[in-house]
């Protein structure tokens, strides 16, 4: 389209004594005038040139002026028309006004009239470009906000999963089994969360927030943390108190994934018939993500050696689950997750398989180094 000329008017009438007044009266006043005494070479114009309003007359042959409107407005929505008529009447004013017409100019006019008719048109085809702009120009805000939150949320995103890599690391210098206990918990977590078929976003949240549900066994003393034979009644309520101290670690987080975190530490030992603890929550008082990392805590727990127990195997351990043993009852997992367990206990043991002790390299380095380490972080007294 040709550089917009300052107040362009488009003039289309096939009088051309009229064409011809009108056109020096516009240009008399500053106005950029395109005459067209046929609307087919108009509306051909119109297609290529930068107009500002266009003044048609109403009755023309060949393409009346109703039919001129109708193909500018499929071109341009924006540009207003203004009709020349000596035919005021009601079906005429209500054909025009669903073209959306700017205003009628009823012959015979008065110079003055036209002028003001023209001027108005103009200064509400500059308003609609104005507001075009601005909404582009707001538009265009929104993008780059939306990008710019969108990257803020990824980098927030990536500085929680580091945080809680490195916490779970602080847990890991706690636990006997290298640490590979909180990954496959996140493992199992993930396979129960997608086969209830929950959003993949939850499903990732849950998975790298159960590997921190441990993590208030920092605060747990080695002498109780690690004692080769039965606990004491005191010392079984010390050990319980890990759910508490995770939960008091990472409450008040302002991230989701921080927040569930916080959850699924405080509630993961809590049972669906109320005889778990922290709280004794029953049924769905227990968050959804506390109850799926319980079943997968109880799953592990009975396959992993521990130095009061010998592991069962993975046949033995879903029959423990799903029947009962006289310590574990089915009664303790939420009934959904029972199921889901069921449909994909044969992922639980390629799980275990695959991130046990025995698949590390160099297994008794990596102690090694967690002593070196244990010996300059001490374990925090309860």
């Amino acid at each position: 389209m040709a550089h917009r000329s300052a107040r362009s008017v488009m003039v289309v009438d096939d009088d051309p004594l009229l064409l011809e007044s009108v056109s020096l009266l516009l240009s008399s006043h500053g106005f950029s005038v395109h005459c067209f005494t046929e609307a087919g070479k108009a509306l051909a114009a119109f297609r290529i040139t930068a107009i500002d309003v266009v003044l048609t007359d109403v009755n023309m042959p060949i393409i009346n002026g109703f039919k001129l409107v109708e193909a500018i407005r499929a071109i341009d929505g924006e540009t207003p028309v203004i009709f020349i008529t000596g035919n005021a009447e009601l079906e005429v004013t209500l054909s025009a006004f669903k073209l959306k017409v700017f205003e009628f100019i009823v012959k015979p006019f008065s110079p003055s009239c036209l002028i003001t008719a023209i001027e108005n048109g103009i200064r509400h085809k500059r308003h609609i470009l104005s507001e075009k702009c601005r909404r582009m120009q707001m538009e265009q805000t929104l993008v780059q906000r939306t990008d710019e939150l969108a990257e803020a949320l990824r980098v927030q995103k990536e500085m929680s999963r580091d945080i809680i890599e490195r916490l779970t690391t602080a847990a890991e210098l706690r636990d006997e089994d290298t640490g590979m206990h909180n990954s496959r918990i996140g493992l199992y977590a993930r396979q129960i969360a997608r086969t209830l078929d929950l959003h993949e976003d939850l499903i990732d949240t849950i998975a790298l927030a159960s590997a921190m549900h441990d993590i208030g066994k920092i605060g747990i003393p080695d002498a109780i943390l690690f004692k080769p034979g039965p606990l004491s009644p005191e010392e079984f309520e010390i050990i319980k108190s890990h759910t508490v101290i995770g939960g008091h670690i990472l409450r008040g987080a302002s991230h989701p994934l921080m927040q569930m975190a916080a959850s699924i530490a405080l509630t993961h030992h809590e049972r669906w018939d109320g005889t778990g603890y922290p709280n004794g929550l029953h049924g769905t008082e227990i968050p959804l993500e506390g109850r799926i990392v319980m079943l997968a805590d109880q799953y592990d727990a009975l396959r992993s050696h521990r130095v009061y127990k010998q592991p069962l195997d993975h046949e033995t351990t879903c029959r423990t689950i799903v029947e009962g043993d006289g310590q574990t009852h089915p009664g303790h997992f939420d009934p959904l997750l029972l199921l889901a367990f069921r449909d994909t206990a044969d992922e639980f043991a390629a799980i275990y398989d695959a991130n046990r002790i025995n698949n590390l390299p160099e297994v008794v380095g990596f102690k090694r180094i967690k002593k070196i380490i244990h010996d300059f972080i001490p374990c925090p007294v309860n």
